[in-house]
């Protein structure tokens, strides 16, 4: 004990405790991170005392509208417009490009063909050709 007690005690003993230290603070770091990415959130779930859920779709009873929940409302229009663009900005987008996957659906305005979102001012982004 003595002999480990003089070794602790020692500049070098310091040191190389500091570092064991050190160590053993970022495996358990790292332990802890893996174990909080074991359970995948499920998200946050809004609900409104009006409303009403069947089948992914939301329904108020005070608005006449729906809002479905699926993934296919995210990339597409129920219109069958094919081409969308901000309306704050001045390029169109086609669906299936990634570019416009960032403005949100409230700022998107639709448009049927290419050559009628161009008549409206809008050019294709370079991103989409």
């Amino acid at each position: 004990m003595k002999k480990i007690k003089h070794f602790l005690e020692s500049e070098k003993g310091k040191d190389i405790l500091v570092v064991i230290i050190v160590i053993l603070v970022g495996l358990g770091s790292f332990e802890l991170g893996r174990l909080s990415k074991g359970n995948e959130p499920q998200g946050i779930k809004i609900e409104y005392p009006d409303q009403k859920q069947t089948n992914g779709i939301i329904q108020s009873s005070n608005d006449i509208s729906s809002v479905s929940m699926t993934s296919t409302n995210l990339t597409s229009n129920s219109t069958g417009k094919s081409f969308f663009a901000s309306s704050r900005g001045s390029k169109y987008y086609t669906i299936s490009c990634s570019a416009g996957k960032t403005i949100k659906q409230e700022n998107r305005v639709w448009f049927t063909t290419g050559e009628e979102a161009e008549q409206a001012g809008y050019t294709l982004s370079s991103s989409c050709r």
